[in-house]
C-alpha cells in the first residue's frame, strides 16, 4: 500500500475515500522495516505498539464496513471477557502476517464502500443506532488517522524515523 495524494477536486465520496487510503498506507509505511520485536514495543503503560495499532485497525475496518455498513457476520477476535483482544493479533502472528491482514481488510473495505452510496442507511442488526454510511466513512478517517498520529511518535521513539 502506497501514500498517495487524495483527490483534490474529486466528489464527496472520492475524497473522503482518498483521505482514509492516505491514511491507511501511512500507518503500513511506519511499520515498514521494523522487526517483530521492534513493532510490539512499547513505551506506554497500556502496552500501545504499532503491531497493536495495526491489529486494532484491522478489526476496526471489519466491524465498521463488514459488519455494520454491509451486514455481514464477520469473524471478530473481541468478546465481554477479552474486550480488548483485537489489540494483540492472532497467536502466532508476526508483523508481516499483520500488515497483510490489514491489506486485506481495507481492500475488503473498498469493495464495499465501491457499491454503497454515502447516504446510504446502516443496519441496526451489529450497532447500537442507525447512522448513514457517511457517518462511517468519516469516523474510520479520525480512527485511522488518529492512530497514525499515534504510531508517528512511537516510530520515532524506536529509532528516530520521523516523516513517511
Amino acid at each position: 500500500m502506497e501514500p498517495t495524494r487524495p483527490p483534490r477536486t474529486g466528489d464527496e465520496k472520492a475524497t473522503l475515500l482518498g483521505y482514509l487510503d492516505n491514511q491507511r498506507a501511512t500507518l503500513v509505511e511506519k511499520v515498514a522495516g521494523l522487526t517483530d520485536a521492534q513493532a510490539k514495543w512499547s513505551p506506554v503503560p497500556t502496552g500501545t505498539s504499532l503491531f497493536g495499532l495495526l491489529a486494532h485497525l484491522t478489526m476496526t475496518e471489519r466491524w465498521w464496513f463488514s459488519a455494520v455498513v454491509a451486514d455481514l457476520d464477520p469473524e471478530l477476535p473481541w468478546s465481554d471477557e477479552f474486550p480488548d483482544a483485537d489489540w494483540d493479533g492472532p497467536p502466532g502472528a508476526t508483523l508481516a502476517d499483520i500488515v497483510a491482514g490489514y491489506e486485506e481488510e481495507c481492500s475488503r473495505s473498498r469493495v464495499i464502500m465501491a457499491g454503497v452510496d454515502l447516504d446510504t442507511r446502516t443496519s441496526t442488526r451489529h450497532a447500537s443506532h442507525e447512522r448513514n454510511v457517511r457517518d462511517v466513512v468519516v469516523h474510520m478517517v479520525e480512527e485511522t488517522a488518529r492512530h497514525a498520529g499515534h504510531a508517528d511518535i512511537l516510530r520515532e521513539l524506536i529509532d528516530g524515523s520521523v516523516g513517511v
